[in-house]
């Protein structure tokens, strides 16, 4: 298994230029590990859209790493020594969003006690990240827009035009392309958006780089903790690389943080959950985020019997709430294929309902 300081390029023998290449990779691409073809694709992605200006949109599931990508963008870039701003839409509350952005000055609502600086000033001449656009809600949407397109804004209870300089990366989990379709996303901020998008594979489809990512994590979780990992048995590697990782990079992540507590004279234990069935397994597929989703719900359906509760159900196995997963399959139009014999039964009560309701014959119908 490759070590951390190997992981990108691990088959390779350098030259002088070729560690100063690796460890300028290193840095550009820092905590992106691996050289899967797929995670290949994205790099080569980042590195040609990095030294432009342009607007980019990282697209991904849960946990895959758009961060990093967004990292990796502003370090190839001209903004390198700029400020890099982040915000997470989803994470404030909706009437603390605008302020978050924008920025307010004293008085500008209650509570308001000072004047405040917003995410757009603060990355002036840099660049910001907004992570989960499109849990930005609607109401907002225009007042981003026009930053976009115009470079300024006022702050909250303020009538100065401030201009900026900022480059604009965003993210999100989500299919705005499809909440456009539904009016839950403004179509011409979406186009503004994607400009280039970028999308990140889950980790199901680079299964080339779980070993690297294993070692990675490993080192880094022993030494913060102390406890050397001497070994990690071929049966547990095994184990990590035909997960499904529904929690993609950062249930990888979690799980190596778990054995390293759990290990006992330097042997990293099987972390990876269990099940009286065998581990669902998605095969790489072409399509969008939309169907990705998609397959893998109705694949962990299918193999958990359709059962969707429960710590056994295929919720559990995704890592979401029950309920989380019903809205996640009814927006997908997902529902439980019937059975043969239901069908049947179905056709004979609709039988037995249409000959309820037709009258008995009386004499004047029969004259």
């Amino acid at each position: 298994m490759a070590t951390a300081s190997t992981a990108f390029s691990s088959s390779q023998v350098l030259t002088s230029s070729g560690f100063a290449e690796m460890a300028s990779r290193q840095a550009d691409f820092a905590g992106i590990i691996g050289n899967s073809p797929a995670l290949e694709t994205v790099l080569s992605d980042v590195q040609r859209v990095a030294p432009t200006d342009s607007t980019v949109l990282i697209l991904g599931e849960t946990g895959t790493g758009k961060e990093l990508i967004a990292r990796a963008i502003h370090n190839l870039s001209s903004r390198r020594g700029r400020p890099f701003v982040k915000l997470n839409c989803a994470a404030i509350p909706f009437d603390l969003l605008e302020s978050e952005l924008f920025g307010h000055e004293k008085g500008a609502f209650t509570g308001a006690i000072a004047q405040k600086i917003g995410r757009f000033e603060m990355a002036d001449s840099g660049t910001l990240f907004l992570d989960e656009i499109g849990d930005i809600p609607l109401a907002l949407q225009p007042k981003l827009l026009r930053v976009l397109q115009e470079q300024e804004f006022e702050r909250l209870g303020s009538g100065r035009t401030h201009r900026i300089n900022v480059r604009l990366l965003a993210a999100t989990h989500r299919d705005l392309a499809d909440m456009v379709r539904q009016r839950q996303f403004r179509s011409d901020l979406y186009y503004r958006l994607n400009v280039f998008p970028v999308s990140l594979p889950p980790l199901r489809e680079r299964r080339e780089d779980i070993e690297q990512l294993v070692s990675y994590f490993v080192e880094i979780f022993s030494r913060r903790m102390g406890k050397p990992i001497d070994h990690i048995p071929r049966e547990t590697v095994n184990a990590f690389t035909s997960y499904s990782w529904p929690g993609n990079v950062r249930e990888l992540q979690n799980l190596i943080e778990r054995a390293v507590i759990q290990s006992e004279n330097g042997v990293l234990p099987n972390p990876v959950p269990t099940s009286d069935e065998d581990p669902v397994t998605v095969l790489p597929r072409q399509g969008t985020l939309m169907d990705s989703q998609r397959a893998l719900i109705l694949r962990t359906l299918e193999a958990t019997g359709w059962v969707i509760g429960g710590p056994h159900g295929a919720a559990a196995r995704l890592g979401l709430k029950r309920t989380t997963l019903i809205a996640k399959m009814k927006r997908l139009g997902i529902s439980r294929p019937r059975r043969p014999m239901e069908i049947d039964e179905l056709n004979e009560n609709a039988e037995s309902c249409r000959s309820l309701q037709q009258p008995e014959p009386t004499g004047l119908q029969e004259l």
